[in-house]
This record gives C-alpha cells, sequence and structure tokens, in this order.
C-alpha cells in the first residue's frame, strides 16, 4: 500500500490489500475501470448484451475488470480482447496457478494482454474464501460495477452490495421476470441499483466524474 503505483481507488476502501502481486500492466490499476460481472451460467440473452456493449465500452478507453470465472468474467475478457481492449482479471489463487483451467490458456492471454491482478502470494491454490475475498477487489478498482446476470444468491451480488458499501456506482441490467437467472438483477434494481438499459449510461458516470 506505501507504493506509490497502488491504485488511488482501490486505497479508499475499507479493506484493502496490503500487497499486490501481478502479471502483465500493471498501469491500468489507475486507469478509468468498469467492473463487470455475472452469473456463471451466461445466457444468450447475456451474451448478447456483453456482445453489443463492450464495443462501445472498449471505444472509450475503460479498462474492463472482472474475475476470471466462467460464465460472464470470462465472456467480458475474452469480449474485450477481441475488440483490441484492455481488461484486468482479479483472481482467487496467485498469480502462477491457472484456474480455472482451459484449454486455450486464457489466463496466460490477460496477462500478455491486459492485467492478471491477486492478493494471494504466487504459489497460492484456490480455496473457498478467496473469491469473496477477490471480489472486494474487483469493485475496489472501479469507479461504477455493473451486474449483468445474477441469481437471487450469487457471488456477483457480493461484489455489488461491496461496491455499495464504498459509494461506488452500482448499475444492473434488467431481465425477463420468469428467468432465475435474472431475478438477482431485478431485486437489486428494486433496491436501488441504477437500472441499466445502454452503454451510454455507463459512459457517462465517468464523462462526469
Amino acid at each position: 500500500m506505501a507504493d506509490d503505483a497502488y491504485p488511488e481507488l482501490l486505497r479508499e476502501i475499507a479493506q484493502p490489500p496490503l500487497c499486490l502481486f501481478f502479471q502483465g500492466d500493471f498501469a491500468l490499476v489507475n486507469r478509468p475501470c468498469v467492473a463487470i460481472v455475472g452469473a456463471r451460467e451466461l445466457t444468450p440473452y447475456g451474451q448478447q448484451v456483453l456482445a453489443t456493449w463492450l464495443p462501445h465500452l472498449v471505444g472509450t478507453k475503460l479498462v474492463t475488470v472482472s474475475g476470471l470465472a466462467r460464465g460472464t468474467d470470462e465472456a467480458v475478457h475474452r469480449g474485450t480482447m477481441a475488440h483490441a481492449g484492455q481488461t484486468i482479471a482479479v483472481i482467487g489463487t496467485g498469480v502462477d496457478v491457472a484456474y480455472p483451467k482451459r484449454r486455450d490458456k486464457l489466463q496466460n492471454q490477460i496477462s500478455q494482454q491486459g492485467l492478471i491482478l491477486s492478493e494471494y502470494l504466487p504459489w497460492e491454490p484456490p480455496a473457498k474464501h478467496h473469491f469473496p475475498e477477490r471480489n472486494r477487489i474487483i469493485a475496489g478498482l472501479a469507479q461504477a460495477t455493473v451486474i449483468v446476470e445474477a441469481r437471487q444468491k450469487s457471488g456477483s451480488l457480493i461484489t455489488a452490495n461491496i461496491a455499495l458499501d464504498e459509494n461506488r456506482v452500482v448499475m444492473a441490467v434488467p431481465g425477463p421476470v420468469t428467468s432465475p437467472l435474472s431475478a438477482g438483477t431485478n431485486a437489486l434494481i428494486v433496491a436501488g441499483a441504477i437500472p441499466l438499459i445502454s452503454p451510454a449510461q455507463i459512459l457517462a458516470e465517468y464523462v462526469n466524474a
């Protein structure tokens, strides 16, 4: 935390990590970042939202932040890089540990084109409690957190609640009331999150900052 390169927004949260380990371009942590998270069971609806919106975010040089989990997180990282954007993956293992394992070595690709970030020692294996802990870093790096899809009980809602506690902007994509994977996002909106229907709403949070 004493290093001048330590991200300013992350320094402001209630429990900032004492140190950070990384692979890739660490300067990205001090660029304007938007956190985008959601369900591991990403639906065609969620896929379409990301495919439509990510090019707009990348075009304005926003850095996307997510957690490298399967589903939404993975789609955020892949979609950002597919449009020549930059992305940060905050992981629940050491930076030398690839989890979950993927045939195309996505984690390695992000380390070369973006940034892999962790508070755990490089050789640390995955542990159940690491993942809710890393969510505070995902929310802490970003001025705004976007929830694409989420069940009523979801790790993505943990990230949203952390962001709210840290007085960050929380936006949720509304979905069909019949879809279990929109139950969490719709509940967030009822509780006061901004209903997100256009990427322009995200961009406005940064233009007006």
